[in-house]
């Protein structure tokens, strides 16, 4: 069985910028995309996760940490470019893991506002 290196990506857009509203995200996101994939955390090469100018009350990285069990997992977070007209108040994720699946297996995760972002994935 051949192992492959791919990349999954997620977003999801947030009603305010608090740490609750942070973590909430960053959780619901996360494991949705674990949930979706079937994705084992050991599998987890690392993390990246990129917020919105708008949103700088926490670190998702953190509860990634903390409440979905990335205790081994390298993670860093960044802001986003700030592009005229683009999404706010967005947290956005890229799971590099290691799986047996093709890449047109893998299932992208865009939730609430985030939806818009990747409407062919529909």
């Amino acid at each position: 069985m051949e192992i492959f290196s791919r990349g999954i990506r997620g977003a999801i857009t947030l009603d305010a910028n608090t740490e609750e509203e942070i973590k909430n995200a960053t959780v619901e996101l996360v494991e949705e995309i674990i949930k979706q994939n079937n994705v084992q955390k050991e599998d987890i090469a690392f993390a990246l996760f990129t917020t919105t100018l708008d949103l700088n009350a926490a670190f998702p990285a953190k509860f990634a940490r903390i409440y979905c069990g990335f205790k081994n997992v390298p993670m860093m977070c960044y802001h986003e470019l700030d592009v005229k007209g683009s999404l706010k108040m967005c947290l956005r994720v890229l799971l590099n893991v290691n799986t047996t699946k093709k890449q047109d297996e893998i299932k992208h995760i865009y939730l609430k506002g985030a939806s818009i972002l990747r409407q062919d994935l529909k």
